[in-house]
């Protein structure tokens, strides 16, 4: 009886664990730093938990219905 519970706990956890995968992005080129919301991966990628929809600024200004995030990034509002 333990040995299915634990079997279902763990069938459990893989089946729930694709929920907390987070989203990732690639750092802007010319940026060593992430954007709002994201965490630093120490490597050439951020991670954030929301997914949220992003954009490379390019050294522009966001467009309409966007806000600068920071770190070469504009995040759709």
């Amino acid at each position: 009886m333990k040995l299915l519970a634990a079997a279902l706990v763990v069938s459990a956890l893989a089946v729930l664990s694709p929920a907390l995968v987070q989203k990732k992005i690639p750092k802007a080129q010319g940026h060593n730093q992430c954007p709002l919301g994201y965490v630093n991966t120490l490597g050439t990628t951020c991670t954030s938990p929301i997914c949220y929809k992003m954009m490379p600024t390019n050294g522009e200004a966001c467009p309409s219905g966007w806000m600068n995030v920071g770190a070469g990034y504009c995040r759709k509002e």
